[in-house]
């Protein structure tokens, strides 16, 4: 019992402690790139508001209606870790919106089969006359269909059809931002588990050098 499962907690405990460094270490080299972009993303924000303008770089220009383009989703794992993964939405079209709420309007006469021919006052009766001019007085209004919900645009429409090249790359910068946070919060996740699990074996290891030392113990008080 003593010696091998004492060399084999060892040698496992090392291993844990490897890797905890290692995902030490790649978190570092992610926060710093995340505080980076950060920094790039709003450097760039500020470029763009001394360019065109702090009114129109601004809140103001926000839609009334805003949706998030991307979904954060979490799953755990089998190891008992959480995956934070992003999807992005995919932005529809002009072509794609229109066919899909309908809202192009077509140009030309859509009436089918024969018309009716109009009479003249000549040749109406008096109560074909009489529904004549009540059509006239009361004319059919149409409802206007009403898309459900406003297509999903890129939000750098929201200030303008040009925008500077600095706008452009805060928005590149803050889509990365997002993409690393998932991965960081997956990473911190994962060495939060793994500390807790280095802790289990540092106590299964002491465990184990006690019940050596009792063991060295007992043949030297039997010698």
């Amino acid at each position: 019992m003593g010696v091998s499962e004492l060399e084999e907690s060892s040698m496992l405990l090392d291993e844990k402690l490897l890797r905890f460094m290692d995902q030490l270490e790649s978190l570092e080299e992610k926060r710093a790139t995340l505080n980076s972009l950060i920094e790039q993303g709003w450097f760039s924000m500020s470029k763009a508001r001394y360019s065109m303008g702090n009114k129109h770089v601004s809140p103001l220009q926000y839609a009334s209606e805003i949706e998030p383009l991307v979904c954060v989703h979490a799953k755990t794992l089998d190891s008992g870790d959480v995956d934070f993964c992003t999807e992005r939405e995919k932005q529809k079209s002009c072509n794609e919106v229109g066919k899909d709420n309908g809202s192009i309007e077509d140009i030309g006469p859509q009436e089918e089969g024969v018309r009716r021919r109009i009479k003249s006052p000549k040749d109406m009766t008096e109560k074909e006359a009489s529904e004549r001019t009540s059509s006239e007085k009361a004319p059919e209004v149409t409802p206007v269909r009403k898309s459900e919900k406003n297509p999903q645009q890129d939000p750098l429409k929201w200030f303008g059809i040009l925008v500077p090249q600095s706008l452009k790359h805060a928005q590149s910068a803050f889509k990365k931002v997002i993409e690393l946070s998932a991965e960081i919060a997956t990473l911190q996740t994962a060495v939060l588990n793994t500390r807790q699990d280095l802790k289990h074996s540092m106590k299964d290891k002491h465990i184990l050098l006690q019940e050596a030392s009792a063991n060295k113990l007992d043949k030297v008080s039997t010698k």
